[in-house]
């Protein structure tokens, strides 16, 4: 009878143990939903008032039954007879893509040296790359201005791409080590008995497994290229401007254009929207390579 009774009595209680797992699962996915939310709203309303008048979008409080316009667009792009747009993304497109290829170009090997081949004391040599990034930016602007100035290289895009690629070189390393670590050794040994040298191993061994961490690291430098704006505002002038540069234009004495400024912010953010959209699937695999054992 005794058995009879706890067999029963835990019988009873499977129902709600199975039903508190689900109901903290449904809690946690309204607050990700929420969350998410959140953070969406200020884009949409970016993207809303883009398309009224700047009349409209002027309003206090905003008036969300207002007509919808191109002129954003319009005189973003210089219709109405305004500085056009496409020389300063060209410029940030040349700046963001080559210092992204010179920083995986320099980070494979180093990373390769730190994990797969790992050099003594490499967590020293991991956080001497990342303690170069604990220098504020501001500190390093006067004495990069002067040095700009006095070799010719002030307004030129390459000055910027060498820049570039020094401020991600560090993160990158970091991040493609943990990545590469998880690359099998067996298969590096098995190519190296094949005769395959060090620069066909890290083409055509170590690059297609670490693929997703490789893509993960080039979106994040890619980002961080496409929205610096200190160095771009202080060391370029007309040839060289980037995007954000050309986008802070927009706020001028006679006022804050706020829809012009919308549709420039919208615009100049496709091209990383757009490149995390079409490496999203390996972004997750990299951001979450070696988590799970």
């Amino acid at each position: 009878m005794a058995a009879t009774a706890v067999k029963t009595a835990t019988t009873e209680k499977t129902p709600e143990v199975k039903a508190r797992p689900r109901a903290r699962g449904a809690s946690l996915g309204l607050v990700a939903w929420l969350a998410g939310l959140l953070f969406f709203l200020p884009i949409a309303w970016m993207v809303l008032t883009s398309f009224h008048s700047e009349e409209d979008a002027a309003t206090n409080p905003p008036s969300l039954a207002a007509s919808l316009t191109l002129d954003g667009y319009r005189d973003f792009f210089g219709s109405g007879g305004g500085a056009s747009p496409w020389p300063s993304l060209i410029n940030s497109t040349v700046a963001s893509l080559a210092s992204t290829l010179l920083v995986l170009v320099l980070a494979l090997p180093a990373a390769y040296a730190l994990s797969i081949r790992p050099v003594k004391k490499w967590t020293d040599v991991l956080f001497f790359f990342l303690s170069t990034k604990m220098l504020p930016v501001v500190a390093g602007l006067l004495p990069i201005y002067l040095f700009a100035k006095n070799t010719d290289f002030l307004d030129n895009i390459w000055l910027l791409v060498i820049l570039y690629t020094s401020m991600n070189l560090p993160i990158a390393v970091w991040m493609m080590q943990s990545f590469l670590a998880e690359v099998p050794k067996a298969v590096i040994e098995a190519a190296q008995i094949d005769g395959a040298r060090l620069p066909t191993i890290l083409a055509r061994v170590v690059a297609p497994i670490a693929l997703p961490g490789i893509a993960a690291t080039s979106l994040i430098c890619f980002i961080f290229s496409w929205n610096e704006l200190l160095f771009a505002r202080v060391l370029t002038g007309v040839v060289a401007q980037t995007a954000p540069v050309f986008l802070t234009g927009f706020i001028t004495s006679q006022g804050l254009f706020l829809a012009k400024v919308c549709a420039a912010s919208l615009v100049i953010s496709l091209p990383v929207l757009a490149a995390g959209f079409a490496a999203q699937d390996k972004l997750v695999q990299g951001l979450s390579l070696g988590a799970v054992k």
